[in-house]
């Protein structure tokens, strides 16, 4: 029987997704007899900030948003903006007689669940539909079996919230008096933007080391003619691995401090190795050993959350935030199944499908006997979802989609994954030919070549995984020798002396950074790219090509978490968290005392535990004293945090405007002081390039007195750009009624600091400048503005060519200026500041444009912001294509209707006023004219607490929630 005639007996059901997307699929598959509405995410969370905490709660409690002295009581709201659609879904239950929850399968979906079953308090059957899948099938199949709410789910969400809340309500103000206002700490963030300062870090500390080795070019006399094989190469290319039976040191054989890791290596530097390159022009090579052995290697898993964000980065470019972002539509829309899963196991279905299309679109000789199982999962899987694949019974090809862009690029890497993971192994041959001979000055000399031949492509001629190393070589990458013996002689063609040098460990991208929080157990796949998101937003980390490269204001942050709150920021006390949370999920473990651990260092017992020192840096439980923690801050020194030495007396310092460096202390005679770049890599600063700095004029010039007011005159460095400013007599008063303020002047583009007159100083404070009167008496002023130097005559303004023209135009010539009319519309379009190439999803050329808001790139049709850590110079394509499909994933800006929805409410308000009032007595009226201005007061009173509550929660320094 159908979900739709059951239904036409058994009454009207309410369904509740998350999304408006999922709602408009899923109610396709239903039909009429169901009403499928969207919660739009969570109705119900705790309150962001103190203005959204009702009255009755004061103290700790209005602060954290959580009763930590009664259990750890969450005070839960419904968010301002979710109000009027809980009265909707509250209107929709009233004509209800059943109601499905069908949100996610996940933690967060069972706990969005469970605050719409508090909220709403629903009179009706209540039920929990789950599916991983948006088909018609998997729809319908879920409606018929329901389940009951999973409590064990929503502690363990609950738990996961209350921790986030108290770790960054807590820790974040310590960051805002000690390091700088508006910082955020969390629990997952901090340990990740740590990992990327530590691997800074081991970079800062590098010493390369060189090497030298050797490079020979061989040729058979057989050759490919020999082989009877065309394709078989005429000559290889070999290295030297040893010289006398030593093996010949390669970068593995250095530690990162470029020195030896061993002494039973040969390390040859450029002398020796010229030096044999000489001695072994003349020598007579042969083949010492061929060894050859099967190659086979078996198809890759399945896709799940993090293996597909590290895909996506590596083929398609796109950010983790990005991928999730297209997932999430394509889930919608009933292309894949459920896109947060920690799972490699396909369902029956999915391995049948599978395997049709491997027979029918490669051939039944690609087909495996049996299909294929991925049964492993990552340690602690969460939850018992499918992997990623496309959603039904049968797969949809690209081609049959109708998807365009990124969502057809996403959708094709998932498709190809899931059919290559059910063909056949690759297999073929892997050869390893060494040659040797004897050097003119009596050394022997071993080169070695490697090669690898694919007899079956088995599963790449589906697929093909990609590496975070740009330099690895690929799995269907062949390498064919010619076809050698033991014994055949060999002629050198060329022997070429190669020089080497280690290098640094590399940077993190978002795909390795990703794989390494998984590796270490560290939060959930889930919550990885909006944790990556929030480490970018925060200034914390910016990025360089791909390339993930730390702030040196995260350079403070994690010290300072590091020193005093060590235990935070550990890696195992961030992945046993994890456990203990899957073990409330299981119901192993309960929430509260666990919490008491946490929070107020005691024992699952209630005694007193081990107290706050172990619980930020001792070996005890790890769980204890946050709260002792954060209260008592004396220890910690702001200026020490902040403070990292750089060399030759020089200190790299993270001030609240930023970092810079300074030489001395700050009041002393050779006290030297600069500001340093805030998009340089902490690596690159060097002692030399801090001295250059310093160098530099430090923009605090003195150019003489006003000879008018006899005050001096000084040019500086101002945050938003040098300017001349002029210095008040001591004891003038800066704030109040009878403050004075100083005359002040940007410098025009043509000048610079260390050029600048006390002439140009005082013209440039003279702006604005009177240039006359119109006919009607109209004073025009030049001014110098945000946008540039312009004519003012009343309210009418008008763009001038040149900064100079501010000291050059006469009033004649602004007359003709204002007798043109007035330039509507847009201006010229600038030309583009770079070129950054063709785009791999629109085709189009890409470019760096300069907007009223700063640089942007663009490909005609879609606009993306440069983010605080890109910069024109030295943003890459990749970067360009990358901000241009986390655009995409967005989608368009959602206009309000607000506005026009209040003025059509005021209109059929003073419609129904109206009409009453021609049948109402006077009084009557004065009484409905009063409430309505009762009513309007009322409502300007509610918009002025809606604008505290919101700018509240924009001061709100809790990171968003990270599960």
């Amino acid at each position: 029987m159908s979900p739709t005639s059951e239904t036409a007996q058994g009454g009207r059901r309410l369904v509740i997704v998350e999304s408006p997307a999922k709602a408009k699929t899923i109610k396709g598959y239903l039909g009429p007899g169901y009403i499928v509405e969207a919660s739009v995410g969570h109705i119900r969370d705790l309150p962001n900030g103190a203005a959204e905490v009702p009255e009755k709660y004061t103290g700790e409690v209005r602060r954290l948003g959580v009763d930590v002295e009664h259990d750890f009581q969450p005070v839960y709201v419904v968010n301002a903006d979710k109000k009027a659609q809980v009265k909707k879904l509250k209107d929709l239950l009233r004509e209800s007689d059943e109601l499905f929850l069908a949100t996610d399968e996940d933690r967060e979906g069972e706990a969005i669940a469970w605050h719409l079953q508090e909220v709403l308090k629903p009179k009706v059957p209540v039920k929990r539909m789950v599916f991983h899948e948006i088909t018609k099938d998997a729809i319908q199949q879920a409606v018929r079996n329901p389940r009951e709410l999973n409590k064990k789910l929503v502690d363990a969400q609950e738990t996961r919230r209350i921790l986030d809340r108290l770790y960054g309500y807590e820790v974040s103000p310590v960051l805002w008096k000690k390091v700088m206002p508006r910082l955020s700490a969390g629990r997952v963030q901090s340990v990740a933007t740590r990992l990327v300062v530590e691997r800074e870090r081991e970079r800062i500390a590098f010493r390369s080391a060189e090497y030298w080795d050797l490079t020979g070019t061989f040729t058979s006399a057989t050759g490919a003619a020999g082989s009877g094989d065309p394709s078989d190469p005429s000559s290889l290319t070999a290295r030297l691995a040893s010289v006398d039976g030593v093996r010949v040191a390669q970068g593995r054989d250095f530690d990162s401090l470029g020195q030896a890791r061993t002494a039973n290596a040969l390390h040859l530097d450029e002398t020796g190795a010229r030096a044999l390159a000489a001695a072994l022009e003349s020598t007579r090579f042969e083949v010492r050993s061929v060894e050859s052995k099967p190659y086979r290697r078996s198809p890759y898993a399945p896709f799940r959350t993090t293996t597909l964000q590290q895909e996506a980065s590596r083929k398609l470019g796109f950010g983790a935030k990005a991928t999730m972002q297209i997932a999430q539509k394509l889930y919608e829309n009933g292309f894949i199944t459920y896109m947060r899963t920690d799972s490699t196991t396909l369902s029956e279905t999915a391995v049948a499908a599978a395997r049709a299309q491997v027979t029918q679109l490669y051939g039944a000789q690609y087909l495996p006997d049996k299909p294929r199982t991925y049964a492993g999962k990552v340690k602690n899987a969460q939850e018992a979802h499918e992997a990623i694949r496309p959603s039904g019974d049968r797969f949809r090809t690209p081609a049959e989609t109708g998807l365009t862009g990124d969502q057809f690029r996403l959708y094709e890497l998932i498709w190809k994954r899931t059919v290559a993971s059910q063909m056949k192994d690759a297999t073929g041959n892997s050869v390893t030919v060494r040659i040797g001979g004897t050097a003119s000055d009596g050394r022997d000399a071993e080169f070695s070549a490697s090669g690898k031949t694919i007899t079956f492509h088995g599963f790449m001629k589906a697929y093909v995984e990609g590496a975070d190393d740009p330099n690895a070589e690929l799995d269907d990458r062949e390498r064919r020798l010619p076809q050698v013996s033991e014994g055949d002689p060999l002629t050198a063609e060329e022997i070429t002396a190669d020089g080497h040098s280690t290098k640094p460990p590399a940077r993190y991208t978002e795909a390795s950074l990703v794989k390494e929080l998984e590796e270490r157990e560290i939060g959930r796949p889930s919550t990885y790219a909006s944790i990556i998101g929030t480490i970018l937003d925060r200034g914390y980390v910016f990025k360089k090509g791909t390339a993930l490269v730390p702030s040196f204001l995260s350079f403070a942050v994690v010290n300072l978490l590091e020193k005093h709150f060590g235990r935070l920021v550990d890696y195992d006390f961030t992945a046993r968290m994890e456990d203990d949370l899957d073990r409330i999920a299981r119901g192993e473990a309960e929430s509260v005392p666990w919490l008491r651990r946490f929070y107020f260092g005691e024992a699952g017992g209630g005694t007193a535990g081990s107290g706050a020192a172990d619980a930020g840096n001792g070996d005890g439980d790890h769980l204890g004293g946050l709260k002792e923690l954060v209260t008592d801050l004396g220890a910690i020194d702001a200026r020490e945090v902040s403070s990292f030495p750089v060399g030759n007396d020089i200190v790299l310092r993270v001030g609240r405007y930023g970092p810079y460096v300074e030489r001395g202390e700050k009041d002393a005679e050779n006290h030297q002081r600069a500001d340093v770049p805030e998009d340089l890599a902490p690596d690159e600063l060097s002692v030399e390039l801090a001295e250059e700095l310093l160098a530099q004029p430090s923009g605090d010039r003195e150019l003489g007195q006003d000879p008018e007011t006899g005050r001096p005159i000084v040019a500086k460095a101002g945050r938003y750009g040098p300017y001349v400013t002029e210095v008040l007599p001591e004891g003038t008063p800066k704030t109040g009624k009878n403050a004075v303020k100083p005359r002040t002047a940007s410098l025009f583009k043509s000048m610079s600091l260390d050029t600048v007159t006390l002439e140009d100083a005082l013209r440039l404070m003279s702006l604005p400048r009177v240039v006359g009167t119109d006919a009607e008496g109209v004073e025009i002023t030049a001014q110098n503005g945000r946008y540039g130097p312009y004519l003012k005559k009343g309210t009418d303004s008008r763009s001038l060519q040149s900064e100079d023209q501010l000291f050059t135009i006469t009033l004649d010539e602004a007359l003709a200026v204002y007798a043109q009319p007035k330039q509507r519309g847009r201006a010229a379009a600038k030309p583009p500041l770079k070129e950054l190439g063709e785009d791999p999803v629109s085709g189009k050329p890409a470019v760096i444009k300069d907007g009223r808001f700063g640089p942007y790139v663009t490909d005609g049709e879609t606009n993306a912001t440069l983010r605080s850590g890109d910069s024109v110079e030295t943003i890459t394509p990749e970067r360009g294509f990358e901000l241009l499909a986390e655009k995409r994933a967005k989608g368009p800006a959602k206009k309000t209707a607000k506005k026009t929805a209040k003025k059509t409410t005021a209109k059929k308000t003073a419609t129904k006023t109206a009409a009453k009032s021609t049948t109402a007595k006077k009084t009557a009226a004065k009484k409905t004219t009063t409430s309505a201005a009762k009513k309007t007061a009322a409502k300007k009173t509610t918009a002025r607490k809606t604008t505290a509550s919101a700018a509240a929660r924009k001061t709100a320094a809790e990171p968003p929630a990270e599960d």
